[in-house]
């Protein structure tokens, strides 16, 4: 028998074993001080591209307030139980259904969290006869919740349409064999690539083949669309769409998530998600945040429209520098560059402590071997001198690593275990 400690000890991960050099300053960083483009890093000040505070609402004096008012009143302990057994309030259905509006849905259903929610709405609506068709480059929370899934899944290469069209072709004679339905998830906007899924598409596909679609638009919420509705408005397919998903942690810069679709569909899901059912109701504060998050992405198109003129100017300055960023359609700004990863981690090492700009890091296995992703997050609280100084100091380093200058691991392992 293997001691289940002793196995943990001896295999920590994939990820898991670089903690001894990676913690703390590659992993789990700590940055502090007003969440904004300037905050501090162990003791400097960096200019920061890694929030998904894209409205900027994280400081928003509006927000703040309300927060501030919100436990004031009612303190973080309420409403205490979960929804369905004590924990229900008219702030809760006044949010959803506010949501709901917002994205063109008839009803919605207020979560805690993205993640767990997104696993357990793939959980409650699939059983054992169905089948759940996804894009290849799906969020993690999407794999999880197929991996609940005690039926079959198929996976498409990343927004191939004539891929999915066979796919959909095999995926329908198997849920007609079994006597099951298909369930098709994708994201609106894929966060690491920054590209769009092809909903409108998709949506067309409906016209060959009978299936449901759930999009997942933690990225698209609040940025994409005419209104900021999301990337089903931006492609004009709302209607196209079965259930939309959104979270909180990106454009309204909070906790919780929604999910929204027909009202016998949202109200199925009020009572089988079992993540929502056995958990505690999203705290008042949070609720009352959320409400007052939402009233300014709506009434103040402004806020988009900076996001938008920052996001455009750092990726033209970008491609213009001769820097490939893939083929993003979102303010999700990937730089991709050459190297391994002893050169990945001398390169941030270099522009976090000589050049204090702090932004994500992204090397294999989340992208091919060889592949350095430097990923930058646009804001509407950042300014134009903000990408200027960027791209320019983008360009110093991709100098050095054509050079070899970032060749040997020995400069950032020092830094980082000393």
């Amino acid at each position: 028998m293997v001691d289940i400690f002793k196995r943990i000890k001896e295999t920590p991960g994939p990820l898991g074993k670089y903690q001894k050099d990676a913690d703390g300053y590659f992993m789990f960083p700590q940055l502090e001080g007003e969440i904004g483009p300037r905050m501090k890093f162990l003791g400097k000040e960096v200019l920061n591209w890694s929030l998904n505070n894209y409205l900027g609402l994280a400081n928003h004096p509006e927000v703040r307030k309300a927060d501030a008012e919100g436990a004031k009143e009612f303190g973080m302990a309420a409403p205490m139980g979960a929804r369905m057994m004590s924990g229900d309030t008219k702030y809760h259905k006044e949010l959803e259904q506010k949501l709901a509006n917002f994205v063109g849905k008839p009803s919605g259903y207020l979560t805690n969290f993205g993640y767990q929610a997104m696993v357990s709405i793939i959980d409650a609506l699939t059983s054992r006869h169905d089948v759940i068709v996804y894009d290849s480059e799906a969020h993690a929370c999407i794999l999880d919740g197929i991996r609940l899934h005690i039926g079959r899944s198929f996976v498409y290469p990343h927004n191939n349409i004539s891929q999915l069209r066979e796919v959909l072709t095999r995926a329908t004679k198997f849920a007609n064999e079994q006597g099951g339905g298909i369930l098709l998830v994708t994201e609106g906007v894929f966060g690491m690539s920054g590209n769009l899924g092809q909903l409108d598409e998709i949506v067309a596909l409906k016209k060959e083949f009978n299936f449901r679609i759930l999009i997942d638009d933690a990225h698209g919420f609040g940025t994409m669309g005419k209104t900021g509705a999301g990337t089903a408005e931006h492609f004009g397919v709302s209607d196209g769409i079965d259930i939309h998903f959104a979270t909180f942690a990106k454009s309204m810069a909070g906790i919780g998530a929604f999910v929204a679709s027909e009202p016998e569909i949202v109200d199925y899901l009020r009572y089988n998600m079992r993540s929502q059912i056995y958990a505690k109701s999203l705290p008042m504060p949070m609720v009352i945040g959320a409400l007052k998050r939402l009233e300014l992405l709506q009434t103040k198109p402004e806020l988009r429209e900076k996001l938008w003129t920052i996001t455009r100017a750092l990726q033209s300055r970008l491609r213009e520098k001769g820097f490939n960023i893939g083929i993003t359609k979102s303010p999700v700004t990937p730089v991709l560059l050459n190297g391994s990863v002893d050169q990945a981690t001398n390169l941030v090492v270099d522009l976090r402590e000589n050049y204090n700009i702090f932004c994500s890091i992204v090397v294999y296995p989340v992208v091919p071997k060889g592949v350095i992703m430097l990923r930058l997050i646009p804001t509407a609280v950042h300014e134009l001198e903000d990408v200027e100084k960027t791209v320019n100091v983008f360009s110093e380093l991709k100098e050095k690593l054509d050079k070899g200058v970032y060749n040997t691991g020995e400069v950032a392992h020092k830094r980082v275990t000393k």
